[in-house]
């Protein structure tokens, strides 16, 4: 928009006049998000929302890479449990150890990883007794 405010017309009223022409001309339906409501109204107040939110979109962690290898390594073992099958539970470790001896060829910058790959078949075992007799 090139258009100015007019001489002599108060900035508030030159302001809604030009959101009210494009609510009519349906400028704001198109929008992503339109109609529906706004995430975390319920949630406390926080001053880096915006920032959290863009981080979280672009895939961007704030963790050194080898805390948030740790940290995924620690979700992993978390979920195992929850796992359905014993495929599922293998490819969830796999994919982890792959990670974690790219780690030890490569250390990356930041702490140490202390991580060693997981023993894939002893956790298969432990997930096979707590899930009892089939």
């Amino acid at each position: 928009m090139t258009e100015r405010k007019p001489a002599g017309v108060s900035f508030e009223s030159w302001v809604d006049k030009q959101i009210r022409e494009s609510e009519q001309r349906g400028d704001f339906s198109q929008l992503p998000g339109f109609g529906k409501p706004l995430d975390g109204l319920d949630a406390p107040y926080d001053e880096t929302w915006w920032i959290k939110q863009k981080m979280q979109r672009e895939g961007v962690s704030v963790l050194p890479p080898t805390l948030a290898l740790r940290k995924e390594a620690e979700e992993v073992c978390d979920a195992v449990p929850g796992a359905r099958t014993e495929a599922e539970v293998r490819r969830m470790l796999t994919e982890v150890n792959e990670k974690i001896r790219a780690a030890i060829r490569r250390p990356p910058p930041g702490p140490l990883l202390n991580l060693k790959p997981f023993d894939i078949d002893a956790m298969v075992e432990e997930w096979r007794a707590a899930r009892g007799p089939s």
